[in-house]
Protein backbone atom coordinates (compact mmCIF):
# COMPACT_ATOMS: atom_id res chain seq x y z
CA UNK A 1 0.00 0.00 0.00
CA UNK A 2 1.01 3.52 -0.64
CA UNK A 3 0.77 6.35 1.35
CA UNK A 4 -1.40 8.09 -1.53
CA UNK A 5 -3.93 5.21 -1.37
CA UNK A 6 -4.37 4.91 2.87
CA UNK A 7 -4.76 8.54 2.56
CA UNK A 8 -7.30 8.86 0.27
CA UNK A 9 -9.07 5.22 1.79
CA UNK A 10 -9.07 7.43 5.24
CA UNK A 11 -10.89 10.14 3.22
CA UNK A 12 -13.35 7.52 2.15
CA UNK A 13 -13.54 6.17 5.69
CA UNK A 14 -13.66 9.59 7.45
CA UNK A 15 -16.79 10.67 4.98
CA UNK A 16 -18.37 7.56 4.99
CA UNK A 17 -18.28 6.40 8.49
CA UNK A 18 -21.24 9.03 9.84
CA UNK A 19 -22.49 10.27 6.31
CA UNK A 20 -24.99 6.99 5.29
CA UNK A 21 -23.39 5.65 2.62
CA UNK A 22 -21.36 2.47 4.32
CA UNK A 23 -17.41 2.95 5.28
CA UNK A 24 -17.50 -0.75 4.70
CA UNK A 25 -18.92 -0.74 1.40
CA UNK A 26 -16.93 1.82 -0.32
CA UNK A 27 -13.41 0.68 1.18
CA UNK A 28 -14.75 -2.56 -0.23
CA UNK A 29 -15.14 -1.02 -3.43
CA UNK A 30 -11.71 0.67 -3.37
CA UNK A 31 -10.21 -2.97 -2.58
CA UNK A 32 -11.41 -4.18 -4.94
CA UNK A 33 -11.28 -1.79 -7.97
CA UNK A 34 -7.73 -0.55 -7.16
CA UNK A 35 -6.50 -3.94 -5.73
CA UNK A 36 -5.19 -2.76 -2.62
CA UNK A 37 -3.56 -5.46 -0.30
CA UNK A 38 -2.79 -5.09 2.95
CA UNK A 39 -1.96 -7.98 4.09
CA UNK A 40 -3.06 -7.47 7.75
CA UNK A 41 -7.12 -8.55 6.79
CA UNK A 42 -9.34 -6.06 8.73
CA UNK A 43 -6.87 -4.16 10.66
CA UNK A 44 -6.15 -1.01 8.78
CA UNK A 45 -10.08 -1.15 8.11
CA UNK A 46 -10.43 -1.24 12.45
CA UNK A 47 -7.61 0.88 12.60
CA UNK A 48 -9.64 4.01 10.39
CA UNK A 49 -12.68 3.04 12.32
CA UNK A 50 -10.58 3.97 15.52
CA UNK A 51 -9.75 7.37 14.16
CA UNK A 52 -13.46 7.83 13.60
CA UNK A 53 -13.90 6.87 17.02
CA UNK A 54 -11.59 10.00 18.23
CA UNK A 55 -13.56 12.07 16.33
CA UNK A 56 -16.53 11.37 18.21
CA UNK A 57 -14.93 11.58 21.24
CA UNK A 58 -14.03 14.88 20.73
CA UNK A 59 -17.84 15.97 19.42
CA UNK A 60 -19.41 14.48 22.09
CA UNK A 61 -16.53 14.96 24.85
CA UNK A 62 -18.83 16.01 27.34
CA UNK A 63 -21.21 12.77 27.29
CA UNK A 64 -18.36 10.36 27.01
CA UNK A 65 -16.76 12.00 29.98
CA UNK A 66 -20.11 12.58 32.28
CA UNK A 67 -20.51 8.47 30.78
CA UNK A 68 -17.09 7.33 32.42
CA UNK A 69 -17.74 9.41 35.81
CA UNK A 70 -21.13 7.78 36.13
CA UNK A 71 -19.72 4.30 35.09
CA UNK A 72 -17.35 4.18 38.03
CA UNK A 73 -19.39 6.16 40.29
CA UNK A 74 -22.26 2.85 39.45
CA UNK A 75 -20.01 0.68 40.02
CA UNK A 76 -19.08 1.99 43.56
CA UNK A 77 -22.51 2.35 44.51
CA UNK A 78 -23.06 -1.14 43.43
CA UNK A 79 -20.35 -1.81 45.54
CA UNK A 80 -21.60 0.07 48.43
CA UNK A 81 -25.30 -1.72 48.00
CA UNK A 82 -23.64 -5.32 48.20
CA UNK A 83 -22.47 -4.57 51.34
CA UNK A 84 -25.40 -3.30 52.72
CA UNK A 85 -26.81 -6.33 51.92
CA UNK A 86 -24.15 -8.99 53.41
CA UNK A 87 -24.48 -6.55 56.26
CA UNK A 88 -28.33 -7.14 56.74
CA UNK A 89 -28.59 -3.06 56.16
CA UNK A 90 -30.82 -1.15 54.22
CA UNK A 91 -29.56 1.66 53.32
CA UNK A 92 -29.05 1.17 49.14
CA UNK A 93 -28.07 3.80 46.66
CA UNK A 94 -30.18 4.54 43.21
CA UNK A 95 -28.11 2.90 40.46
CA UNK A 96 -29.72 4.64 37.62
CA UNK A 97 -29.84 7.91 39.24
CA UNK A 98 -29.86 10.58 35.91
CA UNK A 99 -29.55 10.57 32.54
CA UNK A 100 -25.96 9.67 31.76
CA UNK A 101 -26.13 6.50 33.86
CA UNK A 102 -29.00 5.79 31.70
CA UNK A 103 -27.12 5.93 28.94
CA UNK A 104 -24.47 3.91 29.79
CA UNK A 105 -26.47 0.61 30.75
CA UNK A 106 -28.74 1.23 27.35
CA UNK A 107 -25.26 1.28 25.64
CA UNK A 108 -23.53 -1.84 27.69
CA UNK A 109 -27.10 -3.65 26.79
CA UNK A 110 -26.74 -2.69 22.90
CA UNK A 111 -23.16 -3.36 22.75
CA UNK A 112 -24.03 -7.31 23.60
CA UNK A 113 -25.85 -7.94 19.99
CA UNK A 114 -23.66 -5.97 18.22
CA UNK A 115 -21.10 -8.22 20.04
CA UNK A 116 -22.10 -11.35 19.58
CA UNK A 117 -23.53 -10.41 15.72
CA UNK A 118 -19.63 -9.16 14.87
CA UNK A 119 -17.87 -12.32 15.99
CA UNK A 120 -20.18 -14.58 14.56
CA UNK A 121 -20.29 -12.86 11.06
CA UNK A 122 -16.45 -11.63 11.33
CA UNK A 123 -15.44 -14.36 8.55
CA UNK A 124 -18.49 -13.75 6.68
CA UNK A 125 -17.70 -10.24 6.63
CA UNK A 126 -14.16 -10.47 5.30
CA UNK A 127 -14.83 -12.93 2.31
CA UNK A 128 -18.35 -10.48 1.18
CA UNK A 129 -15.24 -7.84 1.07
CA UNK A 130 -13.74 -9.92 -2.11
CA UNK A 131 -16.36 -9.11 -4.16
CA UNK A 132 -18.36 -6.16 -5.54
CA UNK A 133 -21.61 -8.13 -5.55
CA UNK A 134 -22.54 -7.95 -1.77
CA UNK A 135 -21.70 -4.43 -0.92
CA UNK A 136 -23.59 -3.20 -4.29
CA UNK A 137 -26.61 -5.47 -2.75
CA UNK A 138 -26.26 -3.42 0.85
CA UNK A 139 -25.87 -0.36 -0.65
CA UNK A 140 -29.25 -0.77 -2.09
CA UNK A 141 -30.79 -1.37 1.10
CA UNK A 142 -28.87 1.01 2.64
CA UNK A 143 -30.78 3.21 -0.17
CA UNK A 144 -34.43 1.89 0.87
CA UNK A 145 -33.83 2.73 4.44
CA UNK A 146 -32.47 6.23 4.03
CA UNK A 147 -35.34 6.68 1.91
CA UNK A 148 -38.04 5.68 4.38
CA UNK A 149 -35.91 7.39 7.41
CA UNK A 150 -36.86 11.15 5.87
CA UNK A 151 -40.48 9.92 5.64
CA UNK A 152 -40.89 8.41 9.23
CA UNK A 153 -42.94 10.66 11.70
CA UNK A 154 -41.26 12.77 13.96
CA UNK A 155 -40.46 11.28 17.45
CA UNK A 156 -39.76 13.41 20.58
CA UNK A 157 -38.53 10.14 22.96
CA UNK A 158 -35.38 11.26 25.15
CA UNK A 159 -33.26 9.29 27.10
CA UNK A 160 -35.76 9.54 29.71
CA UNK A 161 -38.22 7.77 28.56
CA UNK A 162 -36.34 5.59 25.81
CA UNK A 163 -36.52 1.37 27.13
CA UNK A 164 -34.15 -0.77 27.24
CA UNK A 165 -35.56 -3.31 24.84
CA UNK A 166 -34.93 0.14 22.55
CA UNK A 167 -31.08 -0.34 23.17
CA UNK A 168 -31.39 -3.79 22.40
CA UNK A 169 -33.12 -3.47 19.22
CA UNK A 170 -30.21 -0.92 17.98
CA UNK A 171 -27.87 -3.19 19.47
CA UNK A 172 -28.97 -5.99 16.73
CA UNK A 173 -29.00 -3.29 14.06
CA UNK A 174 -25.67 -2.17 14.54
CA UNK A 175 -24.61 -6.30 14.59
CA UNK A 176 -26.12 -6.51 11.30
CA UNK A 177 -25.26 -3.05 10.37
CA UNK A 178 -21.69 -4.99 9.83
CA UNK A 179 -21.92 -6.33 6.43
CA UNK A 180 -20.13 -4.50 3.87
CA UNK A 181 -22.48 -2.13 1.98
CA UNK A 182 -24.82 -1.42 5.11
CA UNK A 183 -24.59 1.59 6.48
CA UNK A 184 -23.83 1.72 10.43
CA UNK A 185 -25.09 5.07 10.83
CA UNK A 186 -27.80 5.09 8.22
CA UNK A 187 -28.79 1.81 9.93
CA UNK A 188 -29.09 2.75 13.73
CA UNK A 189 -30.38 6.38 13.18
CA UNK A 190 -33.12 4.38 10.93
CA UNK A 191 -34.33 2.25 14.03
CA UNK A 192 -33.75 5.14 16.43
CA UNK A 193 -36.49 6.70 14.29
CA UNK A 194 -38.51 3.80 14.09
CA UNK A 195 -38.43 3.64 18.00
CA UNK A 196 -39.55 6.95 18.48
CA UNK A 197 -36.19 8.97 19.14
CA UNK A 198 -35.95 12.52 18.99
CA UNK A 199 -33.84 13.32 15.88
CA UNK A 200 -30.86 14.79 17.74
CA UNK A 201 -30.93 11.72 19.80
CA UNK A 202 -31.14 9.42 17.20
CA UNK A 203 -27.85 11.30 16.06
CA UNK A 204 -25.64 11.00 19.52
CA UNK A 205 -26.78 7.55 20.24
CA UNK A 206 -25.78 6.56 17.02
CA UNK A 207 -22.75 7.51 17.19
CA UNK A 208 -21.97 6.91 20.89
CA UNK A 209 -23.17 3.53 20.72
CA UNK A 210 -20.48 3.06 18.21
CA UNK A 211 -17.63 3.44 20.68
CA UNK A 212 -17.78 0.00 22.15
CA UNK A 213 -18.59 -1.60 19.06
CA UNK A 214 -15.56 -0.04 17.64
CA UNK A 215 -12.98 -0.32 20.30
CA UNK A 216 -13.81 -3.89 21.08
CA UNK A 217 -13.31 -4.94 17.31
CA UNK A 218 -10.23 -3.04 17.36
CA UNK A 219 -8.70 -5.02 20.43
CA UNK A 220 -10.21 -8.16 18.85
CA UNK A 221 -8.64 -7.52 15.40
CA UNK A 222 -5.27 -6.64 17.43
CA UNK A 223 -4.80 -9.53 18.75
CA UNK A 224 -4.75 -11.49 16.32
CA UNK A 225 -2.43 -9.82 13.74
CA UNK A 226 1.16 -11.02 13.54
CA UNK A 227 3.91 -7.95 13.93
CA UNK A 228 6.21 -9.64 11.60
CA UNK A 229 3.36 -8.87 9.00
CA UNK A 230 3.21 -4.97 9.53
CA UNK A 231 6.80 -3.37 8.05
CA UNK A 232 7.83 0.20 8.58
CA UNK A 233 6.19 1.84 5.82
CA UNK A 234 3.15 -0.12 6.46
CA UNK A 235 2.89 1.94 9.53
CA UNK A 236 3.20 5.42 8.52
CA UNK A 237 0.41 4.32 5.87
CA UNK A 238 -1.68 3.48 8.62
CA UNK A 239 -0.82 6.84 10.29
CA UNK A 240 -1.80 9.12 7.69
CA UNK A 241 -5.36 7.08 6.80
CA UNK A 242 -5.77 7.81 10.64
CA UNK A 243 -5.28 10.94 10.24
CA UNK A 244 -7.12 11.87 7.59
CA UNK A 245 -10.17 9.66 8.62
CA UNK A 246 -10.21 11.09 12.11
CA UNK A 247 -10.67 14.96 10.31
CA UNK A 248 -12.47 14.49 7.83
CA UNK A 249 -15.09 12.03 10.23
CA UNK A 250 -15.15 15.53 12.92
CA UNK A 251 -16.45 17.70 9.88
CA UNK A 252 -18.70 14.87 8.88
CA UNK A 253 -20.74 14.43 12.29
CA UNK A 254 -21.43 18.39 12.36
CA UNK A 255 -23.07 17.57 9.11
CA UNK A 256 -25.04 14.79 9.94
CA UNK A 257 -26.45 16.81 12.90
CA UNK A 258 -27.23 18.89 9.64
CA UNK A 259 -28.78 16.39 7.71
CA UNK A 260 -31.06 14.15 10.00
CA UNK A 261 -32.60 17.69 11.20
CA UNK A 262 -33.87 18.92 7.92
CA UNK A 263 -34.35 15.40 6.91
CA UNK A 264 -32.03 15.52 3.78
CA UNK A 265 -31.49 11.47 3.54
CA UNK A 266 -32.90 11.20 0.10
CA UNK A 267 -30.12 12.79 -1.35
CA UNK A 268 -27.51 9.92 -0.36
CA UNK A 269 -30.21 7.18 -0.42
CA UNK A 270 -30.14 8.19 -4.56
CA UNK A 271 -26.49 7.93 -4.16
CA UNK A 272 -26.14 4.82 -2.53
CA UNK A 273 -28.75 2.91 -5.26
CA UNK A 274 -26.61 4.42 -7.98
CA UNK A 275 -23.10 3.12 -6.28
CA UNK A 276 -24.93 -0.27 -5.74
CA UNK A 277 -26.14 -0.61 -9.16
CA UNK A 278 -22.82 0.24 -10.39
CA UNK A 279 -21.15 -2.18 -8.07
CA UNK A 280 -23.13 -4.80 -8.98
CA UNK A 281 -22.91 -4.41 -13.24
CA UNK A 282 -19.75 -4.27 -11.98
CA UNK A 283 -19.19 -7.36 -10.43
CA UNK A 284 -20.47 -8.98 -13.44
CA UNK A 285 -18.55 -7.09 -16.07
CA UNK A 286 -15.20 -6.74 -14.78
Amino acid sequence: MTVLKAIFMGLIQGLTEFLPVSSSGHLAIFKNLFNVNTDTGLLFDVLLHVATLIAVCIVYYKDVIGMIVEFFKMLGDIIHNLIELFNGKRKYRKIISNMHRKLVIMILISSVPTAIIGFAAKDMVEAFETALLVPGIFLIVTSILLFIADRLEEGNKTIKEATYTDSLILGIAQGVATMPGLSRSGTTIFTCLLCKFDRNLAVKYSFLMSLPAIGGAALLELSDVEPALISGSDIGCYIAGMIVAGIVGFICIKVMLLIVRKKKFTYFSIYCLVIGVLSIVGYFCI
